[in-house]
């Protein structure tokens, strides 16, 4: 009687897109990855602000515009709610590559494709774990400066 064979452990598909697959499996039916989402269209870096909803991020990009007007450039921000497949673990503030996808949803029409770490600053609203700094102390009222 020959021992029992376990199934190879199914590979990462690949999407198109010269990404780096996830280490972990996950059983999404809309990963890009495991599940059978196609990846089409755009594809766009930006940094995670929101992760409370279920499976789905919102990553914004800011962009600089040139205003002729005055000669200078002002900021400019896109929100993109984007599909977080369970198997790629990002957090608030990481950079991402989003991917268009078919709509999944009203407004998810992207998906996150790639981590690619933490941001190089802070996004507003963050929770912080470390503890803030104690403040300056302020001079007295009474001297004179």
């Amino acid at each position: 009687m020959s021992p029992t064979r376990t199934p190879p452990a199914r590979r990462a598909r690949d999407i198109g897109l010269d990404v780096r697959a996830p280490k972990t499996r996950c059983e999404d039916r809309h990963c890009p990855f495991h599940g059978r989402l196609p990846v089409r269209g755009q594809v766009i870096e930006g940094t995670v602000v929101s992760t409370a909803m279920q499976r789905t991020a919102v990553v914004e990009r800011t962009l600089l515009h040139f205003v002729p007007k005055y000669e200078r450039y002002e900021k400019r921000r896109r929100r993109y709610f984007a599909h977080a497949p369970p198997c790629l673990h990002v957090p608030v503030g990481h950079r991402v590559r989003i991917a268009e996808i078919r709509p999944l949803s009203k407004f998810v029409t992207f998906c996150i494709v790639e981590d690619l770490g933490e941001a190089a600053h802070r996004v507003l609203g963050e929770d912080t774990t470390a503890p803030a700094a104690p403040a300056a102390a302020a001079p007295e009222a009474g001297g004179k400066a």
